[in-house]
């Protein structure tokens, strides 16, 4: 039984490494199709990483992560739970995280497809488009001082 209930855990990469490989697997290697040596990189041991996990059952089912210098990435949903508020849920914690660490702005590499829900959390485009693993992205930006809905 599926159901639509989620927790949202800010959480090191050394203590969760399983949960969170296996949502970036399902999500960029196997259905994106990122290439496996584009997506572990040196930044996963030592950025702040946040975690969904099913209630009950904890099931990882997305997750992000947060570096020392503002930039957030790896957003990532299994397939079957967007829609249901977890990539927002993780957004609102990455971005309140980055608050409490003093950062005066963040920034993300956007899919096309998804920065019209980036811009929703006030995150602004600069730049041109351009393809990273294959994927068209737009840089975007937010000043922490800016409202965030």
């Amino acid at each position: 039984m599926t159901t639509d209930k989620f927790q949202v855990s800010l959480v090191q990469w050394q203590d969760s490494i399983s949960s969170l490989r296996a949502v970036r697997e399902a999500v960029f290697i196997l259905e994106q199709r990122v290439p496996e040596a584009l997506e572990w990189d040196a930044y996963d041991p030592v950025s702040i990483h946040v975690l969904a996990m099913t209630v009950p059952g904890g099931k990882p089912v997305g997750t992000a992560r947060l570096l020392s210098d503002g930039h957030i990435g790896r957003m990532a949903v299994l397939m079957e739970w967007r829609g249901k508020g977890i990539g927002s849920a993780m957004l609102r914690c990455l971005i309140d995280k980055a608050r409490q660490d003093g950062m005066a702005e963040i920034k993300l590499n956007a899919q096309v497809a998804a920065k019209t829900f980036y811009a929703g959390f006030g995150f602004q485009e600069t730049g041109s488009e351009f393809m990273e693993a294959g994927i068209p992205h737009v840089k975007m930006f937010l000043l922490l001082s800016a409202e965030v809905t």
